[in-house]
């Protein structure tokens, strides 16, 4: 299962070090020590935890150029997979993300709660609102 150490943790959320510290004293976080020492965070415990907590989303660590500008780093928080294919949600910060694809498509990627994902979104298609009553 991913672990995370206290600053990916706090990048993921949105927070900073220091916040996710105090969640950890204080018990609404649990955490562990790896090998080294040093705290780190159950990938499956933070996904949980950012469903309620995000507040922006992550820095995209793929390296990765792509003509699809819409990407959302964020945490796998939930699979549901049957034969053929499956749902894949995901906590990119303050935004749920919700994939189809093939259950294949998932054992291939090893999605499962906790793992570090970025959805990467390109559509032809895209809807702008505004709020009613705001001046123009």
């Amino acid at each position: 299962m991913s672990q995370f150490l206290i600053r990916e943790a706090a990048e993921l959320l949105g927070v900073s070090d220091d916040t996710v510290r105090r969640w950890v004293d204080s018990g609404a976080l649990p955490a562990a020590r790896n090998d080294g020492g040093r705290k780190v965070i159950d990938g499956a415990e933070l996904a949980a935890f950012s469903r309620e907590h995000a507040a922006r989303a992550a820095r995209d660590p793929s390296g990765v150029g792509r003509s699809a500008r819409n990407r959302f780093v964020g945490l796998v928080t939930r699979v549901i997979a049957d034969g053929v294919m499956a749902q894949v949600e995901m906590q990119c910060g303050p935004h749920t993300v919700v994939s189809l694809m093939s259950s294949e498509a998932v054992r291939d990627l090893e999605l499962e709660p906790g793992r570090l994902a970025v959805a990467v979104i390109k559509a032809t298609t895209v809807i702008v609102e505004t709020p009613g009553g705001l001046p123009s």
